[in-house]
C-alpha cells in the first residue's frame, strides 16, 4: 500500500500540533507538509519559490480562516488550475456556517469537515480522514504524470 503525502494549510499552532500528533503513528502517511497561509499554500502546490523542490501532496487539508489568502481563495485557485485540480481538498475548519459550507462545495471541495473541539474527537476525525483518503479512495494522478 502506498503511503501518502498530506499538505496541511493551517495557521493555528494548536491545531497543527494536534494534526501532527494524530498522523505521527500512521502507517498510511509518509509525510505531512505544513504551510501557515494561503499564499504559501498556492506556492507549495505550484512548486514556486522556496517550495520548488517539494513533492506534490496526495491531498490537502485546508482551513477556511487563514491569512494572506483565505481557504476559499486557495480552493478556487486549486480547482481552476489544470495541473493541480486533481488533488482532493478536504476543508477542515472550525467554521460550520452554511455560507462557508456552500461556498466550499460551489468551488468543488471534495468534502467539508468541521473540526471537533475536544482532543479525543479531533484524533478520531483525523484517523477517519486518513483511512478514507489514503486507504479507501483511489486517488488520481495528473494526466501528464
Amino acid at each position: 500500500m502506498k503511503k501518502g503525502h498530506i499538505l496541511l494549510v493551517e495557521d493555528n499552532e494548536g491545531d497543527i500540533l494536534l494534526t501532527q500528533e494524530a498522523f505521527e503513528h500512521s502507517s498510511l502517511v509518509e509525510s505531512l507538509s505544513i504551510v501557515r497561509n494561503g499564499k504559501d499554500a498556492i506556492d507549495f502546490l505550484i512548486k514556486q519559490g522556496k517550495f520548488a523542490d517539494k513533492p506534490s501532496p496526495d491531498f490537502v487539508l485546508l482551513d477556511v480562516n487563514i491569512p494572506k489568502k483565505n481557504g476559499h481563495e486557495v480552493l478556487k485557485f486549486i480547482k481552476n488550475n489544470d495541473d493541480i485540480k486533481h488533488i482532493p481538498v478536504v476543508m477542515f475548519t472550525t467554521s460550520s456556517t452554511p455560507k462557508d459550507i456552500a461556498m466550499a462545495y460551489q468551488n468543488y471541495a471534495n468534502c467539508y469537515i468541521t473540526k471537533p473541539v475536544d482532543v479525543s474527537s479531533f484524533q478520531t476525525v483525523i484517523n477517519q480522514i486518513e483511512s478514507f483518503w489514503l486507504s479507501t479512495v483511489q486517488l488520481s494522478k495528473p494526466q501528464n504524470a
